[in-house]
């Protein structure tokens, strides 16, 4: 009897890593074959297309400069860099991983990055050199981080329901298609996230601190997360025996951080100036092309832009942000929890995407994160926000020539969402979701469901009335913002109607480590 026990512990084992070792490379080879299309704004300024190609090239020129420039001069607008094209406007750590990335594709293809004779320069080598810096570092930074969630967060709950939840959380697929398709990092700030998470989880906020503070260096729209951070660990700080001592010992940690990672540009008040003001480049505007935030939508009704000046609309869009990112915060602050932790990343992360200053499509890559973790907790939620952010940036994509891998993955993306597995007891996932809305809330669902997709294919083959150039982008970009607008105060209510006994359920008397 023992060792049949013993063999079938083994089975399950070693059932158990097939299956996460299955999800880990079927993601990684969806992954793949997206990167083997186009990438950045195909039909505009973008792939092959003078004068500034898009965000491949921008990538790629970042390598250019931090492999050939003084650290000196990575933010400094001088006869080696000229900073109005495609001048660095990211933290530090994205200047370090451009340098190392850099080094790799000097050793294998000087060419692609040297200095002045660079800029466009597009081969069949370079491009794949260029996908697979973004590839590894998916696998190296993002993959881990989520099993280590999921390890963490889901512990106790079903086996299958931990790989449906893996599965969904590394095919999630907005960030694929941003990433492996349009051309960019956020695999590398995200997992840091996911990471500082699940460390939170783990009672290790130390760590946690250290790889949040990684993350706002690597991309300032992490701070979108910030609130979120903040308000949680001094919930729990303010619960615990001397609060004072364990607040001063993460706020020492996170000026340590910071410390290590800006010490190239602290020899001087003027480097460190240089530096901020590339990261928060007012001029930009409010926002840029049709993103699904209020400022945009809003715009059709108020010219924000031809009424107020640029400082007056930052001050509105701060305003505005931490109105909307405060009722989450004080929630966590009084009644710190893991699933709540949760709720106010996404809600913090919304009030961003929604109210701040110079949002991009591709912000919607914050709320969708935390979404994706409650996957198994509010699976209809992470499946609805997916759709819409997926609408949000179509026009994006279609400009990319990704429209094939776009509705390749959102088929994906359904087809793994309601794959057959047992969530609940009484039935099926998919049962279990239609029991928790009314007949007449499934109605209104499936209309809006079919006039989305009678949206994308009016957008994608017919031409719009001359008047009106842009009336299927704006009527997406409102389609999009009156989702996401009623999800954010779902969440919000959520958050605050979190049961007492679960709303103090993250032992918030452990020491942290």
């Amino acid at each position: 009897m023992g060792s049949h026990g013993d063999s079938s512990s083994l089975v399950w084992v070693l059932d158990k890593k097939f299956a996460i070792f299955s999800t880990v490379a079927f993601a990684f080879l969806i992954r793949v074959l997206v990167s083997l299309h186009p990438y950045s704004d195909l039909f505009l300024a973008g792939a092959g297309n003078p004068p500034l190609y898009g965000d491949y090239e921008a990538q790629r020129h970042w390598m250019e400069i931090t492999v050939h420039t003084p650290v000196k001069e990575w933010y400094r607008n001088t006869t080696d860099n000229n900073l109005s094209y495609w001048g660095l406007d990211y933290p530090p750590l994205t200047a370090y991983q451009s340098y190392s990335h850099g080094l790799a594709l000097q050793a294998l293809d000087p060419q692609s990055v040297a200095l002045h004779t660079s800029r466009g320069y597009e081969t069949r080598r370079s491009k794949l050199l260029m996908r697979w810096t973004v590839l590894t570092s998916d696998a190296i930074i993002f993959f881990p981080a989520a099993l280590y969630f999921i390890a963490v967060y889901y512990n106790g709950r079903k086996d299958e329901d931990l790989v449906w939840a893996h599965a969904l959380i590394l095919l999630q697929p907005c960030a694929i298609l941003i990433d492996h398709g349009h051309f960019q990092y956020n695999c590398i700030s995200l997992g840091l996230t996911v990471g500082a998470i699940a460390a939170v989880f783990s009672t290790r906020e130390l760590v946690a601190c250290v790889l949040f503070c990684l993350a706002l260096n690597h991309k300032q729209m992490s701070a979108y997360y910030a609130p979120a951070f903040f308000a949680h660990l001094l919930g729990k700080c303010l619960h615990r025996q001397n609060p004072f001592f364990n607040v001063i010992r993460l706020g020492l940690i996170v000026l340590g951080t910071f410390t290590v990672v800006w010490w190239p540009f602290l020899y001087s008040k003027e480097a460190i100036l240089e530096v901020l003001a590339r990261l928060a480049p007012l001029e930009r505007g409010i926002y840029e092309d049709y993103v699904s935030s209020f400022w945009c939508c809003t715009s059709l009704l108020i010219k924000w832009k031809q009424r107020f000046s640029m400082s007056t609309l930052s001050y509105f869009a701060l305003g505005a942000t931490l109105t909307a990112s405060l009722p989450s915060m004080v929630q966590q602050i009084s009644a710190p929890s893991h699933r709540g932790f949760l709720y106010a990343l996404l809600n913090s992360s919304f009030a961003f995407y929604l109210f701040s200053y110079q949002v991009h499509e591709k912000s919607v890559l914050l709320p969708l994160l935390p979404a994706s973790l409650l996957v198994l907790d509010e699976p209809f939620l992470f499946k609805w926000l997916t759709i819409n952010s997926m609408l949000s940036m179509y026009p994006l994509l279609r400009r990319d020539g990704l429209t094939i891998c776009y509705i390749a993955l959102l088929f994906l993306f359904i087809l793994m969402y309601y794959a057959p597995m047992q969530s609940k007891e009484d039935g099926s996932r998919s049962n279990y979701i239609a029991q928790r809305f009314p007949k007449f809330w499934w109605a209104l669902i499936s209309f809006y469901t079919l006039f989305l997709v009678m949206l994308h294919v009016l957008y994608l083959f017919v031409q719009p009335p001359t008047r009106y150039p842009f009336i299927f982008e704006a009527v997406i970009t409102a389609c999009a913002f009156s989702q996401f607008a009623i999800l954010a105060i779902y969440t919000n209510i959520k958050q605050w109607r979190l049961p007492i006994d679960k709303a103090h359920s993250s032992d918030v008397k452990e020491k942290v480590n």
